[in-house]
């Protein structure tokens, strides 16, 4: 009986969906890819800037496929927008930056200026909105340097 509760435990944690995440966990394991979450971060933007051309390329003829594809590319680009965020937030924030790091105050700012640039390209369709952000991204790793 205890090997079928076992089982039937194990079947019922494979079945219950499991959500993506590009950030990292909040357990202290120690395992850290600074630049993987860079790179993602980037990745991310260039999303966000693929959506807002396609947004904008769509926009010139509205017609209901037009329409549905333009909903699809603002929740494509809005998403993308809040994984930056949470990178910044629960990986970089909670995880990495240290309060004793000598340009603490330097990374704090930067990392706040990547997640006010992530909200502005939720909130406009202007490929100059992706361009601060990529900015942002540049300068925040520049301060953050190799990390702790």
């Amino acid at each position: 009986m205890k090997t079928f509760l076992s089982c039937a435990l194990l079947v019922a944690v494979a079945l219950v969906p499991q959500s993506r995440s590009f950030g990292h966990c909040e357990v202290p394991c120690g395992i850290f890819d600074d630049g993987a979450r860079f790179a993602a971060m980037m990745e991310d933007s260039t999303t966000i800037l693929k959506g807002i051309n396609a947004l904008q390329d769509l926009a010139g003829t509205p017609n209901p496929n037009n329409i549905n594809q333009m909903g699809r590319w603002i929740t494509t680009k809005e998403e993308h927008a809040t994984k930056i965020q949470h990178t910044i937030a629960q990986y970089f924030m909670a995880q990495r930056i240290k309060p004793e790091a000598e340009n603490y105050v330097e990374q704090l700012t930067k990392a706040h200026a990547v997640m006010v640039a992530a909200m502005k390209c939720k909130q406009a369709a202007e490929p100059a909105t992706v361009e601060t952000l990529n900015k942002a991204i540049g300068e925040f790793k520049a301060a953050y340097g190799k990390g702790p």
